[in-house]
């Protein structure tokens, strides 16, 4: 029983850590106006964060993890 109260208090606090380290849309359009996109547009979806940019004159589908990790597609 001690066991199984020690796991689940491991997965709970596991899952706040990972929430707390979660990018906010703010946080990540301000990332992605550093990197150099502007016209930055958040895409609906579930929990993957989807954007539209542009960047060097042509607008990119990008794709935030949750560690704030860029991926671009064209």
């Amino acid at each position: 029983m001690q066991l199984r109260l020690l796991i689940l208090a491991a997965i709970v606090a596991a899952s706040v850590v990972t929430s707390a380290y979660a990018l906010t849309s703010d946080e990540i359009k301000a990332k992605l106006a550093a990197a150099g996109y502007s016209q930055i547009r958040e895409l609906p979806s579930g929990k993957i964060k989807t954007f539209l940019a542009v960047k060097d004159g042509r607008e990119r589908s990008i794709v935030v993890d949750s560690n704030g990790h860029i991926n671009e597609f064209q």
